[in-house]
């Protein structure tokens, strides 16, 4: 007993060191990240602004391309963003593909799965069990209407995504840089 006290001190101590280190470590690396990037403002709600960082994926279309283009924003200032293969004006942009980017799209993608998933587990679920129990193929009335409902709740669910984000007098694209000094 009298030799564990000394070594859970020694582990106690490298512990909090490393914790120690680590927090440091953490608010060093937090001041070095990039506070530029685009933003998208859908009206006043901050809750619904997107923001694209230097490093990420970008999917638009500008007035001169008619088509959507995707690529990788290496870095903007405060009149252009610079991209991969071009440099742009936010004002040359009029629509911005928000699918992957957009919270509001994974809740609604996870509100998807969830009613697909629990309306087919509940009808093959009751289908082995009648299999199991009965030796034929046999569902419950009640259980088919609510696995219909699920599915049909799911399958309603897969239009309603947020696909762009079209440039309006509610919608802005703004270039942001935060500089500390």
């Amino acid at each position: 007993m009298r030799r564990a006290a000394p070594i859970l001190k020694q582990i106690t101590a490298i512990v909090l060191t490393l914790l120690l280190v680590g927090l440091m470590a953490t608010s060093l690396l937090a001041q070095e990240q990039s506070k530029k990037f685009l933003l998208l403002k859908r009206g006043t709600n901050q809750k619904s602004q997107i923001r694209y960082y230097p490093g990420e994926e970008l999917t638009y279309k500008s007035k001169r391309i008619g088509y959507f283009v995707t690529d990788r924003i290496v870095n903007l200032d405060t009149e252009y963003l610079y991209l991969t293969e071009n440099i742009l004006n936010p004002s040359d942009i009029l629509e911005i593909d928000i699918r992957r980017k957009d919270p509001r799209n994974r809740r609604l993608n996870n509100l998807t799965k969830l009613s697909l998933s629990a309306g087919t587990m509940a009808i093959a679920l009751e289908g082995i069990n009648s299999l199991y129990q009965q030796r034929k193929l046999q569902f419950n009335p009640g259980l088919i209407k609510t696995s219909a409902i699920l599915l049909g709740t799911g399958f309603g669910l897969l239009p309603l995504r947020y696909n762009t984000f079209t440039l309006s007098d509610k919608n802005r694209i703004q270039l942001v840089i935060l500089e500390i000094e």
